[in-house]
């Protein structure tokens, strides 16, 4: 179950990381324009250039993904697997509108195309906190 502290992460706000693996245990890592919530189980991750990534789900589905949260800097590492990819409906406009939105603030308009809505089953997801730097907590000395 994905706990509702966990949606902020999932927003669109900063990039996620995917890891694959393949069949022989070769590892992949990428960065993905985002990690977006569609239930309680299950996420979207935005499929849009991932040659290698790709081959290693159809070989592998299962996956570690991880998610920030902006605004505390917390991590959260789903380990997830792939379902089915989506290229229309609810899921993949809702992404794909967001995708829009963000390529336009950063003037990247037009370079992102939103190929696919991969979803993905949370098997178990994790909250790493991130830590404060000793300068920045209450009383610390300077």
């Amino acid at each position: 179950m994905i706990p509702a502290e966990a949606k902020p992460a999932m927003q669109g706000a900063l990039a996620g990381m995917l890891a694959t693996c393949s069949a022989d245990g070769t590892p992949n890592m990428i960065h993905v324009s985002q990690v977006f919530y569609v239930d309680p189980t299950h996420v979207a991750l935005s499929f849009q250039f991932f040659n290698k990534t790709e081959r290693n789900v159809a070989e592998n589905p299962f996956v570690e993904i991880r998610c920030f949260d902006p605004k505390t800097g917390d991590r959260w590492i789903l380990e997830a697997r792939f379902v089915r990819r989506e290229t229309e409906g609810p899921t993949f406009e809702q992404m794909d509108m967001q995708l829009e939105a963000v390529a336009s603030v950063t003037g990247m308009t037009g370079v992102f195309k939103l190929r696919g809505a991969d979803i993905y089953e949370v098997r178990s997801i994790q909250r790493v906190a991130l830590a404060a730097p000793a300068a920045l907590l209450p009383g610390a000395p300077s």
